[in-house]
Order: C-alpha cells, then sequence, then structure tokens
C-alpha cells in the first residue's frame, strides 16, 4: 500500500528511526575524520544534535506534521554540537519553517521542504565547501523534487532520496581532494545518509535498530550517576570532577587486553567505574581528576574513540542550584556591564583565561564540543548586560553564532578558532568599547598569532605529503599537519622550526597533562639555545591528548 500523505505521526517516527540509524553508527562517522587525530567526532556531534531533536520530537508527537517539525527544528537547534551538528540543525530549521502550520504533506511539499532546508544551511555557512554533508543534502533534495513531480508514494520519494544521497556521498572525494587521498568519504554526508536511512525504513515499515554488541553506555551511566544523592551533598565534596568516557577499539600490535586487570589498573584514577568489553571494543566509564591520564592509559590498547569529559562539579552547581560558586566561572550575583564567555579544555587553560579576563569558561573543546544549550545557558548565567563569546575551536563557531542568535541581548561572537587566537584577543578587549567595536578590535588581534599544536595520530595515513604512522607525535601548524614523529619532543622541536623566524618575539608553550616538568624544561631550552631572541613562557595547561599547545607573536 502507497503512502501518498505524511502526517506528525508517522514524521515523528521517521525522526526517531532516523536517530537511532545515526546512533547506530556514530562510531563508523566519527572513523572517517580526515585527520588522524584522536578527537575525530562528527559521528558523536551528529548523534547527540540528533538525540536531541529527538528527543523533543518524542515530547511532541501528534498528527500536525508542522507541529512536530518545529519541535524537531527546537530539539536540534538547542542540542546542536560542532559544525556537523550545526548545519543538521539548519537542514531541519528551514524543513520546519517551509511546513509552518500544514496538518500534512504531499510528496511535492516534502521534497519542497527539504530543499528549504538546503537553502538555509547554505546561507547558514560563510563559505560552503563542496564535497561535505552540503553538498550530499543538496544533491539528494533536488533529486527529491525532481522525483516528486511525477511520484506520490513516499516509500518511494524517500527511496529515490536515499540512493541520491548515497551517490553523492560517493562522490565527495572528487570535489574535496583531502578526502580522496586520505580515502575516505565525508563524515557529515555519511552522518545525513544514515538519518535518510532511517526515515526510509519507518516509511517501509521497517524498524533499524542499534547493532553494537555492547550495552548501551548511556544506561549504564545512567544508572550509575543516579545512586549519587544529588541533594545531599555539595558541589565541594566531589572528590573526582570529570565523568570521562571513552572507547578503546582493540589493535594486535597494543597491550594484550584482560577485562579484569584493565579495570584493576583504572580503578586507581577515580571511582564510579564501568567497563563493558567484547573482542573487539572496550566502553570505559568513570569519574576521574585527572582524565587525561586515563585516556593515555587506554591509549596502551588501541585507538580511542568517542571520548566525552564533562565537568561535573559544574553539573551539580546547577542541578541543586547551589548557591555557592564553583569556580570563577559561576553567575555573579549581581547584573554587569560586561561579561567574556570562553571556551577552554584543560583546567590550567581555563584558570589562565580567567586570570586575563574571561568571566566565565564552558569546559569543552577539542574532544567535546558544547552544544548550543550549554552556551546559551553560560551566557545567561554570566548575568551581564552586553556578552562576547570566544569559541577558540573552529568546530564551535557555528554553535556559538548559533547561541548568539537565540539569546535577545547585545551578544557577539568573535570567531577565535584556537586557545592562542583567544588568548590574544581577550587581551584586546576595551570595556569602555562598544561589543561591535570589540569585535572587531578582538578578531583583528586574534589573527596576529599563529598556533602550533602536538597530538598523537590514531593511524596510518598520507596527507599533505606528510607520511603519518599510528601513534606518531604530528606537529599541526595553523590546521595543517606538517611534522611527525614517533619522539613527541622531536616532534615538537621540528614545528616550532617551522613556527619561529626573525619576527618571532614571543613563544607561549602550555604544555598538557601527559608533559613531565622535564620535558618542558628541555623544550625551553632548546628553544632559548637556539632563538636568542624569542621570549619563553611557559604554562601548565593540563590538556588531555594535545601534548604543546604554541603560541607565537
Amino acid at each position: 500500500m502507497s503512502i501518498t500523505s505524511l502526517e506528525g505521526k508517522r514524521f515523528a517516527e521517521m525522526v526517531i528511526q532516523g536517530a537511532t540509524q545515526l546512533s547506530a553508527n556514530a562510531q563508523l562517522v566519527d572513523a572517517l575524520n580526515v585527520f588522524p587525530v584522536p578527537d575525530g567526532d562528527t559521528g558523536t556531534n551528529m548523534n547527540l544534535s540528533m538525540t536531541s531533536g529527538a528527543k523533543e520530537v518524542q515530547n511532541h508527537i501528534q498528527g500536525h506534521i508542522g507541529n512536530v517539525a518545529a519541535a524537531l527544528s527546537k530539539g536540534l537547534l538547542m542540542g546542536a554540537r560542532g559544525n556537523s551538528g550545526v548545519i543538521l540543525s539548519q537542514l531541519f530549521r528551514g524543513f520546519g519553517k517551509a511546513i509552518e502550520g500544514k496538518e500534512s504533506l504531499s510528496s511535492v511539499e516534502f521534497a519542497n521542504a527539504l530543499q528549504t532546508g538546503v537553502d538555509t544551511a547554505y546561507k547558514a555557512v560563510m563559505k560552503p565547501v563542496e564535497g561535505t554533508i552540503l553538498t550530499v543534502a543538496k544533491d539528494a533534495a533536488k533529486k527529491g523534487v525532481s522525483v516528486a513531480e511525477t511520484e506520490s508514494d513516499f516509500v518511494k520519494l524517500m527511496q529515490a532520496i536515499v540512493d541520491e544521497a548515497q551517490a553523492s556521498l560517493n562522490r565527495t572525494p572528487d570535489l574535496l581532494p583531502v578526502l580522496k587521498e586520505v580515502g575516505v568519504v565525508d563524515s557529515g554526508g555519511q552522518g545525513l545518509l544514515f538519518v535518510y536511512e532511517g526515515f526510509l525504513a519507518e516509511l517501509k515499515g521497517e524498524k533499524v535498530s542499534n547493532q553494537a554488541s555492547l550495552p548501551s553506555m548511556n544506561d549504564l551511566v545512567s544508572a550509575e550517576h543516579h545512586k549519587t544523592a544529588q541533594d545531599f551533598m555539595s558541589t565541594e565534596d566531589i572528590e573526582f570532577g570529570y565523568c570521562t568516557e571513552f572507547m578503546v577499539r582493540f589493535e594486535e600490535d597494543k597491550q594484550s587486553f584482560v577485562e579484569e586487570d584493565f579495570r584493576q589498573d583504572l580503578s586507581r584514577f577515580g571511582d564510579s567505574l564501568l567497563v563493558i568489553s567484547d573482542d573487539e571494543l572496550a566502553k570505559v566509564h568513570i569519574h576521574s581528576e585527572q582524565p587525561g591520564d586515563v585516556l593515555t592509559y587506554g591509549h596502551q590498547y588501541g585507538s580511542l574513540i568517542n571520548i566525552k569529559i564533562e565537568n561535573m562539579r559544574q553539573q551539580h552547581s546547577s542541578i541543586v542550584g547551589d548557591s555557592k560558586p564553583v569556580r570563577a566561572e559561576a553567575a555573579p550575583p549581581k547584573e554587569v556591564d560586561f561579561a567574556i564567555v570562553t571556551v577552554a579544555m584543560g583546567e590550567g587553560i581555563a584558570e589562565l583565561f580567567r586570570s586575563i579576563g574571561a568571566t566565565s569558561v564552558i569546559e569543552g573543546g577539542q574532544t567535546m564540543n558544547p552544544s548550543t544549550e550549554d552556551i546559551v545557558k553560560a551566557v545567561e548565567e554570566v548575568n551581564a548586560k552586553k556578552v562576547i563569546i570566544m569559541p577558540n575551536n573552529k568546530n564551535i563557531i557555528m554553535a556559538a553564532e548559533q547561541a548568539a542568535e537565540v539569546l535577545e541581548m547585545d551578544v557577539a561572537v568573535v570567531p577565535t578558532k584556537t586557545v592562542p587566537q583567544g588568548m590574544a584577543a581577550l587581551l584586546a578587549f576595551n570595556p569602555s568599547a562598544s561589543v561591535e567595536d570589540n569585535k572587531r578590535f578582538m578578531t583583528e588581534a586574534s589573527k596576529q598569532v599563529k598556533t602550533g599544536q602536538i597530538t598523537f595520530a590514531v593511524r596510518d595515513t598520507n596527507i599533505d605529503g606528510v607520511a603519518i604512522a599510528k601513534d606518531d607525535f604530528m606537529g599541526i601548524e595553523e590546521g595543517k599537519i606538517v611534522v611527525s614523529d614517533h619522539d613527541r619532543q622531536k616532534s615538537a622541536q621540528s614545528l616550532l622550526e617551522k613556527m619561529l623566524d626573525e619576527d618571532s618575539e614571543i613563544l607561549t608553550i602550555l604544555y598538557g597533562e601527559d608533559v613531565t616538568d622535564e620535558d618542558v624544561h628541555s623544550l625551553k631550552e632548546y628553544v632559548e639555545e637556539h632563538y636568542e631572541e624569542v621570549e619563553v613562557e611557559v604554562h601548565n595547561g593540563k590538556q588531555p591528548l594535545y601534548s604543546y599547545i604554541f603560541s607565537v607573536e
């Protein structure tokens, strides 16, 4: 029996199925990350974003499809994380606007709404790049509009949309050379295809299910967290402040995995430990004060994926309405004129931002992009008339800008892509200037620094002419991998050789949790010996995964 009209309840089930299909394959999407860095999180971001949308839909299941689409749009908007999540939210924001007020849809109306979503998403991206999720969405919508002209059956229409999305995804390496060089398709496009496959399964009367062989970590974590009587403890009583979750994909050349030994070893890093495993993977949940040490230990057994770190002290304070400030990031008791909200990963980096003027620091960055809602809440909590937001990560800029749109106040985003850019921008802040003038001043200041990073490779690859072996330490300059070496210190030295020149005056070194005092002292001596004119500043950033972050002025 054909489906020639789409009403709200069926569309709600399509959304739920789409979210389920994406969730089942989030790890695969993560694995498509072009850079072999330990924070490839497109699948995680899209999954969290789509799940937020699906939850809002579940709370508003009804026959009116316009209202269901509005709920999806709201849930996606507030839950959007990372560029991929924001783009996904914009696709369905435009879709929802197109069908506002409609009780049900014909195939033509559905296809046209998808096209409106594409138009909305393209407008939201300052410099759209072809060969990404945008291209897959565009090609699929165009096919849908064409097919709908002669086809009223939604099953056949959605099948055509899915087929074209797959074909478009297969073409992404031809449009984006870096994908072809690394040998992958676009991760965001793959994520969107999974959503559309879920839509199609529901229309066909099929049910997708999470194919992962492991129990749901979310269920286990939820149960573990509910063991704690939040209302009968204070924030200061939390001994281990970071809820750390990750997965280890076992590899033959790594340490042999024995679950009991693994669990016993991890127990020394904190409490609330959960470990579940099969022959290929282990999932870990632990509350720890040093999440970087936990990740370093897990990396001995294989590749780290699906990393998530959350500040439980901040969460607890929010849950119980604790009136005592957790740290300097708590909301001021009285309204202030101007505030700076920024994002940082690593307690040392967060403290550094506060010391130079940040009002609030959102815990987040490379491995955990805050959502639009996280940023909105942080801005509201500072209780200021005017606010500047600095994301300090290129994958958080769109969520920050989306938050600024939601907030009905004088707020602007300074599009900082790195921590060094954020620090340079913050030092240029003028409290007596307007929001727009500060945005201009601070944006210009952020461009005056060069950023370098040292992290490890999660797989073998060759990119931009650099041969990279798994577990090598890569040097990244301004977002581009320029060196790779099995020795971390040599990689750091090689990166600095490329970054420092006769115009360099100041080098700031932020060292991570896996770096010893001896290591950083040795690196400082190297710079002072080879670059006598360069002033060196050293700070313990305590950031996970990134051994060094360099700022050159």
